[in-house]
């Protein structure tokens, strides 16, 4: 019996020379995209992070005043390890992020200040794979950039950003979503996966918080996992899979 095709996923563009990654947080570009974003930055692309929220509700042991510092600090060194300094965050509520035009102000507010070519986001759809519920601040997050790249470029959407002195930008290329059950294109992910796994580690209080297994072998095997599996449909190259949107 002959063996099913497996679809192959594209390379992604790689005309561009800025990007902006916006999640909702602190660890989300971790579990899986950090291996592009290390490779991109090798390459001598910029790439900034805009997280909507601290993360504070995230950790049922630490009160949410102690929290979301906490894993801000933490975010900022894992966005070090792959070449990232500029990390910013919107001050949404975490758990609570609500989809609408505030929320998509403020994302293309950060697109309008990085002006990329690439905007990077998480999985904005109901489900991780049709199997599991994802977040609604995931969904929100997600959906809300996808709209906040077209917002960026229009000057009569929030006119109130013209006034601060954030010009339109249209310049929008692409919207790459990760964790996407449809991917259409992968990076890939060997010349960075090394420094994926330490930029994970450094997320070490939410680790040790979610799992008992060494934080070390936990990071390693998710990755090599995901990025093997990624891999199958990539000429069998580890790889971070990304569902690309053209703008």
């Amino acid at each position: 019996m002959t063996e099913p095709t497996i679809s192959q996923l594209l390379p992604m563009p790689d005309d561009w020379r800025r990007a902006l990654a916006v999640v909702a947080h602190p660890d989300d570009l971790e579990y899986g995209c950090a291996a592009a974003i290390a490779a991109w930055t090798d390459a001598g692309r910029e790439v900034s992070y805009v997280l909507a929220t601290r993360g504070e509700a995230g950790i049922d042991t630490l009160d949410p005043a102690r929290c979301g510092p906490l894993r801000e600090r933490e975010q900022r060194a894992s966005a070090a390890v792959v070449g990232v300094s500029e990390v910013a965050f919107l001050d949404h509520a975490d758990g609570v992020i609500e989809y609408g035009p505030a929320l998509r102000r403020d994302i293309a507010a950060a697109i309008r200040r990085h002006r990329p070519e690439l905007v990077i986001t998480l999985n904005h759809r109901d489900t991780w794979g049709g199997t599991a519920w994802n977040t609604p601040d995931h969904v929100a997050v997600g959906r809300a950039t996808l709209d906040a790249a077209g917002d960026a470029g229009n000057r009569w959407i929030f006119p109130e950003l013209t006034g601060q002195g954030l010009q339109p930008w249209d310049g929008v290329r692409w919207v790459a979503v990760a964790g996407s059950a449809s991917p259409t294109h992968a990076v890939d992910a060997t010349p960075g996966l090394e420094r994926a796994v330490r930029s994970l580690l450094e997320h070490r209080t939410y680790i040790e918080a979610l799992t008992d297994e060494d934080p070390e072998t936990y990071a390693r095997t998710l990755l090599t996992g995901f990025a093997e599996e990624t891999g199958k449909r990539f000429g069998n190259r580890p790889a971070v899979a990304f569902e690309v949107f053209p703008r």
